[in-house]
């Protein structure tokens, strides 16, 4: 953590900046790829259930229209 000196300058900020804590690059490249190969697996099942979802909706708007 982050500590004051007396003379204002904050102790440890070049160890801060040297800290590889978080979330890097090949993480999210990662994350990215593993949702992309779901929706290449999954692409029939979603296209149907938005589908049936659209019609659904457009059933359910018509009746609240008349």
């Amino acid at each position: 953590m982050l500590k004051k000196q007396e003379n204002g300058r904050l102790k440890g900020f070049g160890a801060f900046l040297r800290e590889e804590e978080g979330m890097g690059t090949v993480e999210i490249i990662l994350i990215i790829v593993v949702l992309i190969g779901l929706v290449i697996i999954f692409k029939t099942q979603m296209q149907s259930l938005v589908k049936k979802v659209f019609e659904k909706i457009t059933k359910d708007s018509n009746t609240i229209m008349k």
